[in-house]
């Protein structure tokens, strides 16, 4: 009899993610929750996040360091998609439209763990949490 593990014991990578969060105020503390909650997205949703592009400069330019370095690791062969926090990390809304362009543009995802638009149902539930109730 062999000693392999089976199939479903063998560890397995998801698809190459990386991170991009723009963050020019707060704490060490507030950027390591963000980075935090790429991680645990990235583990409940199978992705494998293999580095975090953090730009930290208060003025806005598409071409900034981080995202440069980012867009540099999607031309890997492997590269399945950008993970970001919310919309708001890629920058006001010409700069991030930019930005989703060039990261598209690459063939790869863009991935938003917290969008805009609430999901169908929850208008209710804030409207429960505002007021106290569960």
């Amino acid at each position: 009899m062999d000693d392999e593990p089976i199939t479903e014991l063998r560890p397995v990578t998801g698809p190459r993610v990386f991170g991009y969060l723009r963050h020019i105020t707060g704490s060490t503390a507030r950027h390591t929750a963000l980075a935090g909650c790429l991680t645990e997205y990235c583990r409940s949703h199978e992705l494998t996040l293999c580095g975090v592009f953090s730009d930290r400069e208060p003025a806005v330019a598409i071409r900034a360091p981080a995202f440069v370095g980012l867009l540099d690791t999607l031309e890997l062969p492997d590269a399945y998609g950008v993970l970001v926090p919310a919309l708001g990390h890629l920058g006001p809304r010409p700069v991030a439209a930019e930005r989703k362009r060039q990261i598209t543009a690459n063939g790869v995802r863009l991935i938003v763990v917290r969008s805009a638009r609430p999901a169908a149902g929850s208008e209710r539930l804030v409207r429960l949490q505002q007021q106290g109730g569960t």
